[in-house]
């Protein structure tokens, strides 16, 4: 089994944070993304001491370290909104996404940038997804902002890996933001991945326009949708419109290695079968 490579899957935090690193482990994964609150509500209750010393009890029990966890804050939060209040509620709910991990021990947060809903340029959305995450990290030490790519559907933006270094340039501590890349999002906004030669390409590219540096975390999905479709539909591994060569891949190639590669495929009960295909990709 090759110990570089991280991966896991999405898992429930059901009953406590505290069961995300037990159901992990269940499907032979050594490395989970979770939501450390509902994700479809704005304010959640704190964390409670016993839920935090039994989370960080179970990941060393069980060998997960902070490096292997991939948290992600609530779909609610668009840290680009155009109107002052959704944005103001956004960044407070964000800071607040950002104190749960560092309760937890964790050190990375997965979020989506945000939408610019045709009221603001893509220039100042953007501007104002970096101003959150530069709020962000004065309130809270520790925690690296993680960018998802986007699968361009709407009007969100971070679909365009110019759009990612646009706003990592205005970040002011570089150290502290990162970018988590979703395979379904990225090849339905149009970056090809369904050959050893494709994803040589688009992962130049990323390297070129953002930088290798900057890769934190990965999203491993199929993608229901056609290249190009810019819709956000995953599919199980090797069932969809990718297919396998890219799995293999991401599992052969050392620039991935140390990460968490997260599955958000669509049958959780095969989610098992997933990470033993990869992991015999990975050896």
């Amino acid at each position: 089994m090759s110990t570089n490579k991280f991966i896991g899957a999405h898992v429930s935090a059901a009953g406590g944070v505290e069961n995300a690193p037990l159901r992990a482990k269940e499907i032979g994964a050594n490395a989970f993304a979770l939501f450390t609150k509902n994700q479809r509500q704005w304010v959640a209750k704190p964390l409670t001491q016993k839920s935090i010393d039994s989370f960080k009890k179970n990941c060393t029990a069980l060998g997960f370290t902070s490096e292997q966890i991939l948290p992600h804050d609530s779909y609610l939060i668009n840290l680009g909104a155009p109107e002052e209040e959704k944005l103001e509620k956004s960044r407070a709910a964000f800071i607040d996404e950002m104190e749960r991990c560092e309760q937890l021990g964790l050190t990375l947060l997965n979020f989506h940038p945000g939408s610019h809903l045709k009221k603001i340029s893509e220039t100042e959305c953007l501007a104002r997804i970096a101003e959150s995450i530069n709020l962000a990290h004065k309130a809270v030490p520790n925690v690296i902002a993680v960018i998802e790519n986007t699968a361009g559907q709407g009007t969100n933006l971070g679909w365009r890996f110019e759009h990612l270094a646009e706003i990592i340039e205005q970040v002011e501590d570089k150290s502290r933001v990162g970018v988590c890349i979703d395979t379904c999002h990225t090849f339905v906004a149009g970056y090809d991945l369904r050959t050893f030669e494709a994803c040589e390409a688009t992962f130049a590219e990323f390297d070129r326009v953002v930088g290798m540096h900057y890769l934190r975390a990965m999203h491993i999905n199929d993608s229901k949708i056609a290249l190009g479709g810019k819709v956000d539909r995953h599919h199980s591994l090797g069932a969809g419109e990718i297919g396998w060569d890219c799995f293999k891949y991401i599992c052969q190639d050392s620039r991935f290695d140390g990460i968490p590669l997260i599955l958000e495929t669509i049958e959780p009960e095969i989610w098992k079968d997933e990470i033993q295909s990869l992991r015999a990709f990975a050896l």
